[in-house]
């Protein structure tokens, strides 16, 4: 059965970072009463490249972590600074990195041997006894095996989740000259106008002569 990490608040949770890696805290640490675990970490803490997320120097992270029933429950904020490059204009810039994170860790169990045929009726009817699954919290959900959790992979994942899918160095960035390749964020380039003989300036001069008076 899987504890409601809903419950879980950062008030009263004992501080026990001294001596407790914060990337693999042991089980037998992470009580109902709480652990809260604090630290900076690198991206090759977290195995992150830079086609993931590129970090500039350390990212802040820190977590608490609750035994609930069979569920370790964990909440926490990650702060820091990334580098994107602009979609627009291709230009590094930097941005900060705030988010928080909810998580929740089971252990992982073996698969339940397949159910025989003449089972099928009976697993049928006791279905309906998983649908309050359906109102647990919207944390995420891993697993774990052993008697550590390896939070780097969940780390990671939501690192990159939060990152923007198209980022802009600014809303109104304008981005590349189409002909010549220039920022034209750093001012206009000499092949900004239109090109002699494109078919918008064919039209307009079609235009212009229908305008005139006739005679001229």
């Amino acid at each position: 059965m899987t504890g409601d990490c809903s419950v879980l608040e950062r008030g009263g949770v004992e501080s026990l970072g001294i001596g407790m890696d914060l990337l693999t805290p042991k089980i037998a640490d992470i009580t109902a009463d709480g652990v809260s675990l604090s630290g900076d970490l690198t991206a090759e803490e977290l195995g992150l490249t830079d086609t993931d997320v590129s970090i500039r120097g350390t990212l802040s992270v820190g977590l608490d972590l609750r035994s609930v029933e069979r569920t370790i429950c964990l909440t926490g904020v990650v702060e820091g600074t990334a580098v994107h490059q602009c979609v627009r204009c291709l230009k590094d810039f930097e941005s900060p990195i705030a988010f928080s994170v909810r998580a929740a860790y089971e252990r992982e169990t073996k698969a339940a041997a397949p159910v025989a045929k003449q089972d099928a009726g009976w697993k049928k009817k006791t279905a309906p006894a998983v649908e309050p699954k359906l109102e647990e919290p919207d944390d995420d959900l891993y697993y774990y095996t052993g008697d550590q959790l390896d939070l780097a992979p969940m780390l990671r994942e939501q690192l990159i989740l939060a990152s923007p899918m198209h980022p802009l160095c600014v809303e109104e960035c304008l981005g590349l000259c189409a002909q010549c390749g220039k920022n034209l964020n750093e001012g206009p380039c000499h092949c900004a106008a239109e090109p002699t003989g494109s078919p918008f300036q064919v039209l307009r001069g079609m235009k212009e002569k229908l305008q005139e008076p006739a005679g001229q």
